[in-house]
């Protein structure tokens, strides 16, 4: 039971970390992003999370999760398959490993979040359902309720084995 019991409220406090990571920027250089389409199949899912670090330049090659303009809250992970100069600013130029084309728009430096150090595959789409409220209520919320009656019952079992003084042993007592 006590094995049940520590899993779950680590599944629960593993969950809600993660799902914390994916809608804030808590740490600093790192972003925890959802892949949301097939882009990049086979070498990342869809529905696979990722763990995107901030680099100071990044090379061809590499997976990189940015913004476009227009779609800043929309992160696209493509790879890098060139880097050139373009009047005279670096500009990277991506292209899903699915994808038969170059991305039309090269990718400035500052659109860049960073570079894919990490995926999870489709760990993304727990994330995604536990950001709805039936989501939330199921896994978050119902493990934590269990956890915490289970915790209330322990404290209220101790305080019923507790003998309870009268005031007759009180007096006998003095």
């Amino acid at each position: 039971m006590k094995i049940g019991y520590y899993t779950l409220a680590s599944a629960a406090v593993l969950l809600g970390l993660l799902l914390l990571l994916v809608q804030t920027n808590l740490t600093p250089n790192f972003d925890v992003k959802i892949v949301q389409s097939g882009s990049m199949e086979p070498a990342i899912s869809t529905g696979s999370l990722v763990l995107v670090q901030a680099q100071a330049r990044y090379q061809t090659d590499e997976v990189i999760t940015f913004t476009t303009r227009g779609t800043s809250d929309v992160p696209t992970t493509h790879r890098i398959v060139e880097d050139r100069l373009q009047a005279g600013d670096l500009v990277y130029y991506t292209k899903g490993d699915a994808n038969p084309d170059v991305d039309p728009e090269p990718v400035r430096p500052e659109n860049v979040i960073g570079k894919v150090i990490f995926t999870i595959p489709y760990l993304g789409y727990l994330l995604d359902f536990a950001r709805q409220p039936l989501g939330f209520i199921l896994l978050i919320g119902g493990p934590a309720g269990l956890i915490v009656f289970e915790e209330v019952s322990s404290i209220w079992g101790e305080v019923r084995k507790k003998p309870v003084e009268t005031k007759e042993e009180t007096d006998v007592h003095d």
